[in-house]
């Protein structure tokens, strides 16, 4: 595959919302430093944090300016401050990275190369889960080569922090509201007919804590059923029909 990203460079913006990341932000930032792809802005906006991660992070805006912080005045949610980073990035490339995990030094660089040789708009990367108390358990989640919206109701394959999008072929982002806000925007993008495709590298590293919306399974399973009746009206049987795919598929996950 043709090295493109460097070659065109274009502006990536990468969308991080905090809140009470003291303990593992700096992670998060250091992995974008690392990166072999050095056109990116990373958009951090804090959600009114008590702790002190607001001071960590004004502290690498202070060496890097391509780090901007926003602060919110009051908490909004993880997905209205996605869209408050979203409404000022000013990237073609739009990544997805949430402030308690963190990157692989190429996965830029790959992806945009990815992206640019196929003309991708929407793409995803494998990934790997890790819980903090047992850092050393860590499982990979390989990725199918695409994936469209009826798989996808089956198969929430889609890790957050692998996600890149491109603006220009796919318009404004914008992130969904309500539960799973991630798993609705990817609903929505697929269902407008976008193919999502997956590029099958571990490039993503994804921190599984015990506050973590993903820690608590019983009641991912149930919002889930809600995303599917409510948001995406499907009929009671398909509801069920895509939630027992997604549990198998969660399940197959964590094997």
């Amino acid at each position: 595959m043709k090295n493109l990203s460097n070659e065109n460079n274009f502006l990536v913006s990468i969308i991080t919302p905090v809140y009470n990341s003291s303990k593992y932000i700096d992670q998060c930032i250091e992995s974008v430093l690392s990166q072999t792809y050095s056109n990116w802005e990373m958009i951090v906006v804090n959600d009114k944090s008590t702790d002190n991660s607001r001071a960590i992070i004004e502290e690498y805006v202070r060496k890097d300016p391509r780090i901007k912080l926003f602060n919110n005045e009051k908490n909004m949610g993880v997905a209205a401050t996605r869209n408050k980073a979203l409404e000022v990035s000013k990237g073609r490339f739009v990544a997805f990275l949430d402030s308690d995990d963190f990157w692989a030094p190429r996965k830029l660089e790959r992806q945009i190369d990815f992206m640019i040789n196929n003309n991708y708009g929407f793409t995803f990367t494998a990934y790997e889960i890790f819980n903090e108390k047992k850092m050393k358990k860590r499982k990979i989640v390989w990725v199918p080569q695409k994936i469209d919206y009826k798989q996808y109701l089956r198969n929430t394959i889609i890790g957050n922090s692998t996600v890149i999008m491109d603006t220009k072929l796919l318009g404004r982002i914008k992130v969904e509201e309500g539960y799973l806000e991630d798993v609705l925007t990817w609903m929505k993008y697929l269902k407008l007919g976008y193919i999502a495709y997956g590029l099958n590298e571990n490039l993503a590293s994804y921190r599984v804590t015990k506050n973590s919306v993903s820690s608590n399974k019983l009641k991912n399973a149930i919002r889930y059923f809600y995303c599917l009746r409510k948001k995406q009206n499907l009929s009671l049987s398909k509801s069920i029909y895509c939630q027992f795919g997604y549990m198998l598929n969660a399940i197959k996950k964590r094997i």
